[in-house]
């Protein structure tokens, strides 16, 4: 993985391979903390304590952000606002000197419908071209379903992966996949192979399933998606966070700016050399009581 900003006083060779940890600090109130050192952290590789060599706070490094638009039938009515709050979040985000976005929607397919550009003005006309299938398209549709695995997995593997820097997936779902192919446990690993960060924005139509469902009410497939959401978040180190009537889109992505904009990136050496490519856990805490952490529960270690 890419080396972060290290102190001056530490030096290094490029063959040593540094892992890289993103992370978020809150308060049991959700409140930011930002004044943390890298003597507050303990970090555990599989159980192993690691020293924490490489440390900085409010980091500056380029990022990669993925926006995936579900654009299945049962999100039609909630698309206007999420492309207008997409495009507003994106604008405000993005540094075009640094910074790199794409922009995917999914529904019985995957489509790219801007690949990694600096340019708002190509985001924002792509944002535009964003909808739900059309009738014509509906009738000649043979299976499939909404691919949501499918959309995180072709994201990580085929976007992400070679990239270096900060990488994030903003997911705008009700969470519900009816098509894919790969189970979720794939789309997480693939992910977390990119090294990529998976922020969830629960957004449903309350009519979509025929029952209420959406942030007013309950119903299988909302519970259901809100937990696969809340899941891909947990593992690779985002949030998952719903709209409600008192917590709008535009909320959701001032709280994910914030966060982006307030991230601790830490870095060490593993003690057990890479021989063989493999999944590792991670664990990563502070020292004072009453924080809570959010980063990735493992990394890939590439040989």
């Amino acid at each position: 993985m890419p080396v972060a900003r290290a102190f001056q006083d530490v030096t290094f060779s490029t063959e040593v391979k540094v892992v890289n940890v993103l992370a978020t600090v809150r308060r049991a109130n959700g409140q930011i903390v930002r004044d943390l050192t890298r003597d507050d952290f303990l970090l555990r590789e599989d159980g192993r304590p690691q020293q924490i060599r490489y440390f900085s706070a409010q980091t500056d490094l380029p990022l990669t952000l993925g926006m995936l638009v579900d654009t299945s039938m049962s999100q039609r009515r909630v698309l206007d606002p999420e492309r207008i709050a997409a495009f507003t979040f994106i604008d405000q985000v993005l540094r075009e000197s640094m910074d790199r976005v794409f922009l995917v929607q999914f529904d019985m397919g995957v489509d790219i419908k801007q690949p990694l550009t600096s340019r708002r003005r190509d985001l924002e006309e792509a944002m535009r071209r964003v909808d739900s299938p059309s009738m014509r398209q509906l009738e000649l549709q043979r299976g499939g379903g909404t691919l949501l695995y499918e959309a995180i997995a072709v994201a990580s593997r085929d976007i992400m992966r070679p990239l270096e820097g900060r990488k994030a997936l903003i997911v705008l779902s009700d969470g519900v996949d009816t098509g894919s192919e790969i189970p979720i446990a794939t789309a997480i690993e693939e992910a977390q192979r990119a090294g990529a960060l998976i922020f969830s924005i629960v957004f449903s139509d309350a009519n979509a399933y025929g029952t209420l469902l959406g942030p007013l009410g309950g119903g299988a497939d909302s519970a259901h998606g809100r937990d696969v959401l809340q899941r891909l978040a947990r593992e690779t180190g985002g949030r998952c966070l719903e709209v409600t009537k008192s917590l709008s889109i535009e909320k959701i992505f001032d709280s994910i700016q914030e966060e982006l904009r307030s991230q601790y990136n830490l870095g060490y050496v593993s003690d057990v050399p890479v021989r063989l490519s493999e999944f590792r856990k991670l664990q990563l805490t502070v020292k004072s009581k009453g924080l809570l952490v959010q980063a990735p529960t493992r990394y890939w270690a590439k040989r």
